[in-house]
């Protein structure tokens, strides 16, 4: 008798010891799990962000680890849903995280094997499995799994518990999300897929590698059979659908879907907005661009169709570091069209159209003779066509400066007009000489231009700019004296549609548009009669002017029509010199032409003539045709026969105000 008190005590005493150990044991486990339900409980996956052109097409997408985009559950089609829980947990809307029914028949067949070589694990301990723990078939795993899942189903729906499963697990191929994933091997977006191809993406978890239906196609079709045929045994579709998706053999596409049409756009995006967004690349962002692809197509094609050309006409010459870049704009908005940073972004993704800082050299020019007609001077006026010698010190050292003209002859005086028509190197010293160097300087930094050199050496273009920048300020003559800042990003929206705030830069009002159409005009003679001609349009009114820096080193060309300005730059990235002759106007003025040409042509609707604002007043002078206001008058006893602009606006054909 006391043999048996004193057993049935020690079973107690032992009985109660492992009850309490079980208790502290899982307690321990229990806190030290907690933290990661709450990472499922408040869930905040990787995303990937997206970027569009202004007319909706994908440019790329951008993601850090994982490719993921969100989809919210009201957005994932019923029969995904039917489907998942008909071959992974079909009772998952009866219990509380855990099938205790299923463990039993688990364990029976793991004790009969002698290892562990079924689960029973619902989707919400799948979700945990793949969130937070590894997949290890540990009992101390096992038992934190169904803990957890105790938590996440206590404190979510099963529509949320839904939701991050379709979002959060791994589908293969570099896919996270179903979402993704069917984009991915399909190319579709979730409500346009069949239930074969669903029957597909539910059945790649259990084994992406094995069952991925790029490399192991009937595998695939196979695992997706048995998914149609346990919705069909359920009673969940009807006979019809069955046999039609079991013969289905949907088309797979190898690819990813991971996009990049404009790297250089999607670089300088990153480049901008990675301070204010520093989860730019994984933060489910929506970007939508004011870039057109087919006109940033059609840049980068006549860009590299240029650089052939250069190439070409210099066989026996150095082009080893030769590029270029080109930007296309609306002038009225200053949204960017088009932005490409060189001639083949995988040999170089340097962005020379945003990052390079080049000499304009005589593409600059229109800005010192804008400030000349500001001041009272007119497309008449004379200008000293002269050669002079420049002495100057560098460091107690004595230098001497002497400019030439490109043509490497003098014209004694000729007009304004002429003199930027023609690019007059000499001539343009000589007015800047006129009007005073600080007053240039100073108008020129009321413009919004830095780093200017406080020398006559300005008078040629010898500060630096990027393409992007100088664009910017060609926008004071395309869009008739307001500058506008280039607009590279219209909206930025988070994945759950909320809008960003952009800082936005406002229009800067540099001149009277009256003013401004008297170097329109002066720029489309360029493009006309003068070293811009091989950018002429047929049917179109172009103007701009060609730039060119000592020994060939810079080729530019800055052109625009009424609606569209397009920037084009060739240089050697180590700034060696070009070919010589390889001039603005033979380089990059035929690019231009041939972009605007092509824009024309598919867009009809394009303004082709510049309108000419009020207070304009145009004349006639040894037949030819020359535009003045009340501020850039002609000079006293020029022969004038007075004539109205014809273009019926606001003060064409009135009385001369002199």
């Amino acid at each position: 008798m006391r043999v048996l008190k004193f057993f049935f005590s020690a079973f107690a005493v032992l009985f109660i010891g492992a009850v309490l150990y079980g208790v502290y044991y899982v307690g321990t486990i229990y806190n030290s799990v907690a933290p990661k339900a709450d990472a499922i409980i408040h869930y905040h996956p990787k995303l990937t962000t997206k970027i569009y052109d202004r007319n909706g097409e994908l440019i790329a997408t951008l993601y850090k680890d994982e490719n993921r985009e969100y989809v919210k559950y009201d957005e994932i089609p019923g029969r995904a849903i039917e489907a998942l829980l008909a071959i992974e947990d079909t009772k998952f809307f009866e219990h509380g995280g855990i099938n205790f029914d299923a463990i039993f028949r688990a364990v029976i067949k793991d004790i009969k094997a002698g290892k562990f070589v079924e689960g029973a694990s619902t989707i919400t301990q799948q979700l945990v499995k793949n969130m937070v723990l590894t997949r290890k078939k540990k009992l101390s795993r096992k038992i934190k799994e169904a803990l957890i899942a105790l938590q996440v189903e206590n404190a979510l729906s099963k529509e949320e518990i839904l939701e991050r499963y379709f979002n959060q697990i791994y589908y293969g191929h570099g896919y996270y999300g179903i979402k993704t994933a069917a984009h991915g091997y399909f190319h579709k977006d979730l409500n346009h897929l069949t239930l074969k191809e669903i029957a597909m993406l539910v059945g790649l978890p259990r084994a992406p590698s094995y069952y991925d239906p790029t490399k192991h196609y009937e595998r695939a079709i196979q695992r997706a059979d048995r998914v149609i045929n346990r919705m069909y045994e359920l009673g969940w579709i009807d006979e019809q659908t069955f046999s039609q998706a079991i013969a289905e053999r949907p088309k797979v596409y190898k690819s990813r879907e991971i996009v990049n049409k404009a790297p250089y756009i999607t670089d300088e995006i990153v480049r901008r907005f990675s301070k204010v967004l520093p989860d730019i690349r994984y933060g489910g962002y929506k970007i939508y661009t004011t870039i057109d692809l087919a006109v940033q197509e059609l840049a980068r094609k006549e860009l590299k169709k240029g650089y052939e050309e250069i190439k070409q006409r210099g066989k026996r010459y150095n082009y080893a570091k030769l590029n270029g870049a080109t930007v296309v704009l609306k002038p009225q908005t200053g949204e960017v069209l088009a932005l490409v940073g060189g001639v083949d972004y995988y040999k170089s993704a340097f962005n020379r159209a945003t990052q390079a800082r080049r000499q304009p050299g005589s593409a600059f020019k229109p800005f010192i003779y804008q400030i000349a007609l500001d001041l009272g001077y007119s497309q008449l006026s004379v200008i000293p066509d002269v050669a002079k010698t420049y002495e100057y010190y560098v460091n107690g050292v004595k230098k001497i400066w002497r400019p030439k003209n490109y043509e490497k002859n003098y014209e004694g005086v000729l007009t304004l007009k002429e003199a930027l028509v023609h690019s007059r190197n000499l001539a343009t010293i000589n007015l800047v000489e006129e009007i005073g160097l600080g007053r240039v300087f100073k108008r020129l930094e009321e413009m919004g231009f830095r780093g200017l050199p406080r020398d006559l050496s300005l008078s040629l273009g010898t500060i630096t700019l990027s393409p992007l920048k100088l664009a910017s300020f060609y926008t004071i003559f395309s869009n008739y004296g307001t500058k506008n800042a280039p607009k590279l990003v219209r909206a930025v929206t988070k994945f759950d549609g909320t809008a960003l705030d952009l800082p936005q830069i406002a229009p800067q009002n540099i001149e009277e548009p009256k003013q401004a159409f008297l170097m329109i005009d002066i720029l489309r003679d360029v493009v006309q009669r003068g070293t811009g001609r091989r950018a002429r349009v047929e049917g179109v009114e172009v103007a701009g002017k060609t730039g060119t820096t000592n020994n060939y080193v810079d080729a530019w060309f800055c052109g625009f029509t009424p609606d569209i300005e397009v920037v084009t730059w060739y240089g050697q990235d180590d700034n060696t010199p070009l070919r010589r002759g390889e001039a603005g106007g033979r380089a990059a003025a035929p690019v231009v032409g041939r972009i605007i040409r092509a824009m024309y042509e598919k867009n009809p609707q394009l303004q082709r003539k510049f309108h000419i604002p009020a207070g304009v007043y145009a004349m006639t002078i040894g037949g030819k045709r020359y535009y003045f206001t009340d501020i850039s008058k002609p000079k006293a006893g020029d022969t004038i026969v007075q004539e109205p602009t014809g273009q019926g606006q606001e003060g064409a054909g009135e009385d001369l105000l002199f």
